[in-house]
């Protein structure tokens, strides 16, 4: 394109050039420096003396447009146009450059193939990109210190943040700026506000540059929260009976297994006290049935009478003694037996009664 751009001029510019030589024009009044926001318009304004044939209007050292004093205006691209004005002997051409990119900074170039101190200016492009403030309303407490963070992404050049608390500007002490490189030749900033509210308020995170007619802002609101101290002292009584329920549960707690801990103790003492009573009192029965049973054995009367029968064998006596008399006492039916009567001494085992060896009776006095 600017390949094509200097073919075209070029003969216009020899052409036009050639008849003008000998003759004195100058550049009056060259353009001035333009700071403009990215996709706006940028004007240049050059003038020149009476006389002039062509005036060239250059970006960066390359040619955007030609204007001939005999056919006007010559445009190459629709980005790069221009007005004419005449004010007595004096020609102005405007230069208007569309759309404008960052690219598009540098130096701009009146030229009228005659020399001139004042015939450039420089055009700078700024880019304005987001502001803004991650949360729009804060509830903060008493003697509560926060931070509040404003980030700038995407503006060339890097913007200056300022901070409003209300209708005051803050002090810079209160707020620390960092800036890095974006992409794309952009530029971020990131602003930290340091503060202790008091009371509510609006905070205003300011980022300004050349070509913004007023600085973008964003804003948060601090609600000041009164009852923020009752909540904390509330929660903190929660806490501390929480904390008092506790204890008092545990020392129950341990109270009740000390006790079980006695009755458990206690009924094992009480059933081996009772296991021992009755293993006393078994065996006091039993030294009573003992002794029952001697004095019971020493009560029952010696069957005196009584012989072996292995006597009876031995001796082959056909007499038999006569036994001792029945006592009145005995409860039993009248037999019709002949008992003898026997001294009341102890009788000897062996004894000189003839007995019958068919018929023996045993009789036991009780």
């Amino acid at each position: 394109m600017e390949s094509l751009q200097k073919s075209i001029l070029l003969p216009l510019i020899l052409t036009a050039s050639l008849p003008g030589l000998g003759f004195c024009y100058s550049i009056t009044k060259g353009p001035e420096n333009a700071t403009v926001l990215a996709g706006s318009e940028a004007r240049f304004n050059c003038t020149v003396s009476a006389g002039w044939k062509v005036l060239i209007w250059l970006s960066k050292g390359s040619p955007v447009l030609t204007v001939l004093s005999s056919q006007g205006s010559v445009e190459t691209t629709e980005r790069f146009t221009s007005h004419n004005y005449t004010s007595g002997d004096q020609f102005t051409s405007e230069l208007i450059i569309l759309d404008t990119q960052l690219s598009d900074s540098g130096r701009i170039e009146c030229s009228i193939q005659q020399p001139s101190d004042n015939n450039f200016a420089f055009l700078s492009v700024q880019v304005n990109g987001s502001l803004l403030i991650k949360n729009s309303t804060l509830t903060v407490k008493e003697n509560q210190t926060i931070e509040i963070v404003c980030e700038a992404l995407g503006w060339a050049p890097a913007p200056d943040i300022t901070w409003m608390r209300n209708d005051s500007w803050v002090d810079k002490s209160s707020y620390v700026t960092q800036q890095s490189p974006g992409s794309h030749g952009l530029h971020n900033a990131l602003s930290t506000l340091t503060l202790t509210p008091r009371d509510t308020e609006v905070l205003t995170c300011l980022a300004d540059i050349e070509a913004l007619p007023s600085p973008q802002n964003a804003t948060v609101t601090l609600i000041f929260d009164n009852s923020a101290t009752e909540n904390d002292y509330s929660e903190d009584n929660r806490s501390t009976w929480v904390i008092v329920l506790a204890v008092v549960l545990s020392f129950l707690g341990i109270v009740l297994l000390i006790v079980i801990i006695v009755v458990v103790v206690r009924c094992c003492l009480k059933r081996r006290e009772s296991t021992y009573q009755n293993e006393i009192r078994k065996v006091s029965a039993e030294k009573k049935n003992d002794g029952d049973l001697e004095n019971s054995h020493r009560s029952v009367s010696e069957n005196l009478g009584y012989i072996p029968e292995e006597l009876w064998n031995t001796e082959q006596s056909p007499r038999l003694a006569s036994l001792p008399p029945v006592s009145s006492k005995f409860p039993g039916p009248d037999y019709n037996l002949h008992i003898s009567s026997v001294p009341k001494v102890r009788p000897q085992r062996r004894t000189d009664y003839l007995m019958s060896p068919k018929k023996i009776r045993n009789v036991t006095l009780v």
